[in-house]
């Protein structure tokens, strides 16, 4: 046999293989790589316009804010709340009989039971919508039919339209970078703590990390936050970031600032934690410290997108240097017909903004609203911080950077809600409405105090539509409430 034959009859069976092997392969109108909120959202507006859509999931239904976010941090925040206002119970006539204690293995025990009925109201709103779902990690092979083709674990699938929404994950410092910071936990990993650490050490200046050290504060474990500068929440208004700082500090976390962690060592007798901590002040001064007896170590540094394992670099789709995927206005990727919405595109890490990507995107591609995309300006957004922290539009920096000094007014309100005129336990409301040009469009709102986090919504919406603060100063106050003084501002 000829070597020409022979080249024939290799190419032939290769050719006989790719056509087994893509007669194996499931077609879809839509194929979700990710049943987190956005996927999820996405997937069942689809079916809404006569879509076939299918959707892949290697964890629980609902992604990270049902399992180990948003939901299961919220059910914690409202136990901080009940620990906190313990305190006020005699204020208001209620008599102590006796020490209360606090059961965490109450709470954890029912909070688990909440979001596993949330999983399972996932997957039956799933079915309802006709997704079809499969289970298993998605990987892209590469090969094309003529869409991209998509393995979950074995199982062959491929669309023409392909959505990416595998969320992120938290991140942790390497061995080489910290050594022993293996024996540290994310907050993915406090939510599967059997009990409450007496002594904990929690590593991170953002919303997560000024979340976990208030809950676990308010608790009662004695509560160390490193920060590696001088205030938690520095994205945030100046107002915002030195409230915070200093009202977590008054709660009794023990803040140390400019502090990072440089070694751990677990103790092989009693599993708890030494952790050397080195600290650098501005004007060059160093010292070390260990922070002895640790029942617990949190790193909250930080997110990143979970694009390392599903193949994205055999399609070519592109990525930034922190491996977020790279988008356009439309959630489009580099690569046609692939999409990418929520945390794994690095943008407005916020589940609600998630969901709206992925509905805008179903429109858009099924619907014929051709236009349809998330406008990312004034997205409100709260910190469950002890008060509550809500905020929408520019920072006051932002908005003199933007508009110019002579352009920005900026109203201000401290006051104490009226629940605490009852209370030996004090706590203040703090408000600020920023404006710019003649007719003082509102282009920023922050506050934090009792009850921000729900005031927030119906503020947000007033903002979205341009409200001016004369549109403000023309509602009637709701009296007696917090919410009135960004009404009555002067």
């Amino acid at each position: 046999m000829n070597r020409s034959v022979r080249v024939l009859r290799c190419i032939q069976a290769h050719l006989n293989q790719s056509a087994r092997k893509m007669s194996q392969v499931k077609n879809v109108d839509y194929l979700v790589i990710g049943a987190g909120s956005g996927g999820i959202a996405s997937a069942r507006r689809s079916t809404e316009f006569g879509v076939k859509a299918l959707i892949a999931e290697h964890g629980p239904l609902g992604g990270t804010c049902v399992n180990v976010g948003c939901v299961p941090k919220k059910v914690m925040f409202y136990t901080a709340m009940h620990a906190e206002m313990l305190h006020d119970h005699e204020d208001y006539g209620f008599k102590s009989t006796g020490r209360t204690k606090f059961d965490w293995s109450v709470v954890k025990k029912k909070r688990d039971a909440y979001i596993k009925r949330l999983n399972g109201i996932y997957d039956s709103n799933l079915d309802k919508a006709a997704v079809e779902k499969v289970y298993g990690h998605a990987v892209f092979t590469g090969e094309k039919a003529p869409h991209p083709v998509v393995s979950v674990d074995g199982k062959l699938f491929t669309a023409p339209h392909i959505l990416i929404a595998v969320g992120g994950v938290p991140l942790i410092p390497s061995e080489g970078e910290i050594p022993g910071a293996e024996h540290g936990i994310t907050s993915d990993g406090f939510f599967e703590l059997e009990n409450l650490p007496k002594k904990t050490v929690v590593v991170g200046a953002g919303y997560i990390a000024v979340e976990m050290a208030g809950i676990l504060n308010a608790l009662g474990s004695e509560t160390h936050l490193l920060i590696r500068r001088d205030q938690v929440l520095r994205n945030f208004d100046e107002m915002i970031t030195t409230n915070v700082t200093n009202k977590m500090q008054q709660d009794g976390v023990k803040l140390a600032k400019y502090t990072q962690v440089k070694t751990v060592h677990k103790n092989v007798d009693n599993g708890r934690l030494d952790i050397t901590v080195e600290t650098k002040t501005p004007e060059g001064a160093v010292s070390s410290d260990v922070i002895s007896d640790v029942d617990c170590l949190l790193w909250a540094i930080g997110r990143k997108a979970a694009t390392s394992s599903i193949g994205l670099e055999k399609i070519g789709v592109e990525m930034d240097h922190k491996g977020d995927i790279k988008v356009d206005e439309f959630q489009n990727t580099s690569v046609p017909g692939i999409y990418a919405v929520g945390d794994v595109q690095g943008k407005a890490l916020l589940t609600p903004v998630a969901i709206a990507a992925g509905r805008k995107l179903s429109h858009r591609l099924f619907d014929g609203k051709t236009g349809w995309k998330v406008d990312y300006d004034n997205i409100p957004t709260v910190v469950f911080s002890h008060p509550p922290v809500g905020t929408i539009g520019l920072t006051e920096a932002e908005a003199r950077a933007k508009h110019g000094e002579n352009s920005v007014k900026v109203y201000r309100s401290t006051s104490t809600p009226m629940y605490f005129a009852m209370t030996t336990r004090k706590e203040s409301c703090l408000m600020k409405l920023i404006c710019v040009g003649d007719n003082e469009k509102i282009v920023g709102l922050h506050m934090q105090g009792l009850g921000c986090d729900e005031m927030l919504q119906g503020f947000g919406v007033a903002i979205k539509m341009g409200a001016t603060k004369e549109d403000f100063d023309n509602c009637i106050a709701i009296h007696p409430t917090a919410a009135e003084e960004m009404v009555t501002m002067r």
